[in-house]
């Protein structure tokens, strides 16, 4: 097979537009994998479980998903600095869509629940390996911005028809075609980046690389536990379990730290981590993980159970903040080429998305729903001008030989920061909740109520709402106004949640300006070969 320089076209572009175009197609279908499975399959849940029985392993079907990928997710961003990411790619579409065919093909929850762990394995390669594809094709940082729009784009109209594709094929052809949609969508990206995309190496063929299994097991067994850990949190409390899980974590990844030390080619290079240029935009990614999905978990309960409002309604309260994630990272494309400095805009990125945040904590029943829409709006302008950036800039300062884990690090980091968002302030919404659930009870003296009050779900199900409520008139007790004390304890307590992540933010806002000023030029690197 020849081997020639991959950099012939351009210093800022490898392949010519028309190759380019149809490179970056194969993995604009890839984003939509991913980003489509993420949103379609929660909306068919509750109809996957009252068929195939076993509430018990309800979460799990998310936990294993997320439990495998964000192991995997650094484990093939470096793989792919090492042998190059197309055979990377064309595996985990393969695994992919086969581990959907046979989530689909379930009859038990427990299958699901492996096959969504396979279906995770192979999510965490496409993450780790086919957003580093980017700047393969794209070395200069300004066409590679241009370039991005199709990544934000694809990812936009997929999280956006998602929940609705869900709810449309569960109600008219069988939640089991939540899983099989990623069929056609998995062919069509296998054909195009088996066809266009380059196999492009930044290591020669003949060099030899010795692969860190050491390193690969402590990664799985550090982020693992935590993983479990952060799940498991809100449920369990910090019980003597959850204790021994995050020291199980602590130590493995105390162990990683002296290994990849002592490894000559360790699989996460640690000096990225500890690099200043880098370390800030690190943690950045884990602040923003961390706000952008409290928002997005937490603000349609609020409108759903505290605010009395239709899933329909608060879906199209949210759908700004998807839609804008899109607008805000086109804008972005073309704003920052134009200004001296590019930092700015993650400024404006975060302040944005604090008023979200804000606006999500002071709005209340009365709220005018465009002002709701409005903060959302604003949240997702905000993001799109924080997501490609932190991305951006992250794969400038990292250099070519590690593009593909400092990406991959990246992806991880914002994912362990919305484990820690969700887990953290789900912990303190179940807590102020339960609280003052409890309290409203007992001025009613319905103490022994309060199983049928502990799930905020009541709050959403009519259904629910009009037996609890029936029992407890039956009981001589006056259900509506605890039914109306619950809702008001759920709203308080949201509203102290995503205060935390107004907080957060603030924080993150304040980090923007130890972060060293971002110059968005092509870096003198050795040319990478495409095979």
């Amino acid at each position: 097979m020849a081997i020639h320089s991959a950099s012939a076209h351009s210093s800022d572009q490898v392949l010519p537009f028309r190759e380019s175009l149809l490179a970056m197609l194969g993995i604009a279908f890839v984003v939509m994998l991913v980003a489509l499975d993420s949103t379609v399959v929660g909306t068919a849940l509750p109809t996957i479980v009252a068929e195939l029985k076993g509430f018990e392993l309800y979460a799990w079907v998310a936990t294993s998903y997320l439990l495998t990928s964000v192991i995997t997710v650094p484990i093939f961003g470096r793989l792919g600095d090492f042998y190059g990411r197309k055979p990377f790619v064309l595996v985990s579409i393969l695994l992919f869509t086969t581990a959907s065919i046979l989530c689909g093909m379930a009859n038990s929850m427990l299958w699901l629940v492996i096959a969504r762990g396979l279906q995770g394995i192979g999510g965490g390669m496409l993450v780790g390996t086919a957003f580093a594809c980017i700047p393969d094709l794209f070395p200069g940082a300004h066409v590679r911005l241009r370039w991005q729009v199709m990544m934000s784009t694809a990812f936009g109209i997929a999280t956006a028809v998602g929940p609705s594709l869900g709810g449309f094929l569960t109600q008219y052809w069988g939640w089991r075609w939540v899983f099989y949609v990623n069929l056609p969508v998995g062919v069509l990206s296998l054909f195009f980046v088996y066809k266009y995309l380059p196999h492009l190496r930044h290591t020669h063929p003949d060099a030899k690389i010795r692969l860190d299994w050491p390193g690969a097991l402590l990664i799985t067994a550090s982020l693992g536990c935590l993983q479990l850990f952060v799940e498991m949190l809100p449920k369990h409390g910090l019980s003597l379990g959850m204790l021994g899980l995050l020291l199980a974590s602590i130590v493995a990844f105390v162990a990683l730290w002296k290994w990849e030390h002592y490894t000559p080619q360790p699989i996460l290079p640690f000096d990225l981590l500890v690099d200043p240029r880098l370390s800030i935009l690190f943690l950045l990614s884990v602040l923003s993980g961390f706000s952008m999905f409290s928002l997005m978990f937490y603000a349609p309960l609020l409108y759903q159970g505290g605010f009395g409002l239709s899933p329909q309604e608060a879906g199209l309260l949210i759908t700004p903040l998807v839609a804008c994630i899109m607008v805000g990272s086109i804008s972005n494309g073309r704003i920052i080429t134009k200004i001296k400095n590019p930092n700015v805009m993650l400024y404006i990125g975060f302040t944005l998305l604090a008023l979200s945040c804000l606006g999500v904590v002071i709005s209340n029943r009365w709220t005018s729903h465009s002002v709701i829409a409005a903060f959302m709006l604003v949240g997702g302008l905000g993001l799109g001008f924080i997501l490609p950036n932190l991305t951006i800039f992250i794969q400038q300062e990292a250099g070519r030989e590690h593009l593909g884990i400092a990406t991959a690090l990246m992806q991880s980091l914002r994912m362990i920061g919305s484990m820690l968002g969700t887990a953290l302030i789900g912990t303190l919404i179940n807590h102020m909740y339960a609280g003052s659930v409890r309290q409203a009870l007992a001025q009613d003296k319905a103490d022994s109520w309060f199983s049928s009050f502990a799930d905020p779900q009541i709050l959403i199900s009519h259904e629910t709402q009009a037996t609890v409520l029936a029992q407890l008139a039956a009981a001589g007790h006056q259900g509506q106004l605890l039914l109306e004390a619950a809702r008001e304890a759920l709203i308080g307590s949201i509203h102290m949640g995503v205060g935390l992540a107004v907080v957060v933010t603030v924080i993150a806002l304040w980090l923007v300006s130890k972060v060293p000023l971002i110059t968005l030029h092509v870096k003198p690197e050795a040319g990478a070969v495409t095979e």
